[in-house]
């Protein structure tokens, strides 16, 4: 579901990045019961054992930071880049890893398949209160009132244009979405199922009988709904996209005048023409969390990093490189530099992230508290995306 991702001293060199994660819009797993087996947590931090495997996006694991961890600990990091969540889930389950920077629709498949362990947040010292408040207690990594996932920053799917075509922002994704949009043909949009809940935010605001509370807990009427909006957006698409710099080729080339990007993409496009909002209906968008594997044998290891890339200035390192908000908000303080990051990325503005629904996995269990109905899980999601383009 999840595509490729890419760290942002790598993006113009390398062609292919999905990003991930998952939620509510900031809401909390709250009054949601998900079946998920009964895993010990770790109770108390031993000796450090030596290693530490991690399964991680290109740009979260570099040497300007593993070195001073190793250095610490001993703990030797042994990194293995994954381009996509479904990577990552077989990776995981291999049992040759002990962490992973996964995405929200990556880590609730880990969680319920057993895969990874809840956590104890009294052993994560930097686990704080200088962590964004919209990062915690998220469906995506929280579930049954157990944390699993520890943040480490997360990003909106916003609408990019092209002011020269357009004259000003787009008030709404209206111009992606409609059939008589001024920009059919270069439109473009995201290739991946998890785009089904793009199409779902757009139903919520402009088709309340629909009764879609969360994007990602939809019924089969729900989805199929949304199917045909996606079907209808089909005739005016330019082009889909899952690799960035082709994404960013097209905007800079004119070939795209609208469509859904990254903050990080239009920064790289480098034109001032190219520009980004969040229109009035909200947007998807992508959190990151490090769990750990339930079968590490490298425990300690993986509570020494998760603490410690939770350490403002850590966060903020791995933030930076790659292209996102940081979770851990003390950081835009830091410097001016830090700041400007921080600014461009909405990391301190949690009404800007409350109209964000982060990437989740659509299960058969109702993420928005319905008990009466079954929803359309990811594999049905990833059938119905089948049927989008033809």
């Amino acid at each position: 579901m999840k595509g490729k991702k890419l760290a942002i001293l790598s993006l113009l060199s390398v062609s292919v990045l999905i990003i991930g994660g998952c939620s509510s819009g900031g809401d909390e797993s709250g009054g949601v019961s998900i079946e998920v087996p009964d895993i010990p947590m770790h109770e108390a931090m031993g000796e450090f054992e030596g290693e530490l495997n991690i399964v991680n996006w290109s740009g979260f694991v570099e040497p300007a930071w593993t070195d001073e961890f190793t250095a610490q600990t001993g703990c030797k990091v042994n990194p293995r880049v994954a381009g996509t969540s479904d990577e990552m889930v077989t990776l995981m389950r291999t049992g040759q890893y002990d962490i992973v920077s996964a995405s929200g629709d990556a880590a609730l498949r880990l969680i319920v398949g057993g895969d990874v362990q809840p956590l104890n947040i009294d052993l994560i010292p930097n686990f704080g209160g200088e962590i964004a408040a919209g990062m915690k207690g998220n469906v995506y990594d929280t579930v049954n009132g157990k944390p699993y996932g520890v943040p480490i920053g997360r990003g909106a799917n916003l609408l990019q244009y092209n002011s020269d075509v357009t004259g000003g922002a787009p008030e709404s994704w209206d111009v992606v979405w409609e059939s008589d949009s001024p920009y059919a043909g270069k439109v473009t949009a995201y290739d991946a199922p998890i785009y089904i809940a793009d199409a779902a935010v757009y139903l919520m605001y402009h088709k309340p009988e629909l009764g879609i509370k969360n994007p990602y807990a939809l019924d089969q009427d729900q989805l199929a709904a949304a199917i045909d909006l996606l079907k209808q957006q089909n005739a005016i698409i330019g082009e889909y996209w899952s690799d960035p710099v082709a994404q960013i080729t097209s905007f800079v080339g004119g070939n795209t005048v609208v469509g859904t990007s990254w903050e990080v993409l239009r920064k790289f496009a480098a034109k001032e023409n190219l520009k980004t909002t969040l229109p009035v209906e909200g947007s998807t968008g992508w959190y990151d969390s490090w769990l750990v594997s339930s079968t590490t044998k490298n425990i300690n290891c993986a509570y020494a990093w998760m603490d410690y890339t939770s350490r403002a200035d850590v966060n903020g390192a791995i933030a930076m490189n790659f292209g996102m908000a940081p979770a851990n908000i003390a950081f835009c303080a830091s410097s001016a530099k830090a700041q400007a990051h921080c600014d461009e990325f909405a990391a301190e503005d949690e009404e800007f992230f409350k109209r964000i629904w982060p990437w989740t996995t659509p299960i058969e269990t109702c993420l928005d508290g319905r008990t009466d109905v079954k929803c359309t899980s990811f594999q049905e999601w990833t059938n119905a995306w089948l049927t989008v383009k033809g």
